[in-house]
């Protein structure tokens, strides 16, 4: 069984920062690919970043130059950089893996990221 566990959202003002952060546990293998997704109220969930097994990244236009995903292999873990947030980056952040050889997918269960004066 894979857990994913999410932390590091909470309510920062526009211009602001935070930093996710996604650990996953259990067994495990080998992760593939970890990614940051996003749910804003009565949208649809959307990519955010994701990086690849060899640190490649890529990043929606909406967040690129504001956000950094980075992973730290030895502790299959993820993380989301968020800087210069804006009220529209309000949303509820969810981590993603897929997990070798066979492409399995995990996901965690979220963490609201609110953006507000």
């Amino acid at each position: 069984q894979v857990q994913l566990v999410e932390s590091g959202g909470g309510l920062v003002q526009p211009g602001g920062s935070l930093r996710l952060s996604c650990a996953a546990s259990g067994s495990i293998g080998s992760i593939s690919v970890m990614d940051w997704y996003r749910q804003a109220p009565g949208k649809q969930r959307e990519l955010v970043a994701i990086i690849t097994g060899d640190g490649t990244t890529n990043y929606v236009d909406f967040v690129k130059g504001r956000f950094t995903i980075s992973r730290d292999n030895a502790k299959n873990t993820v993380y989301l950089q968020m800087n210069s947030l804006k009220p529209e980056d309000a949303a509820v952040y969810y981590c993603h893996i897929i997990v070798s050889p066979y492409n399995m997918n995990y996901w965690g269960k979220g963490t609201l990221v609110t953006v507000s004066s």
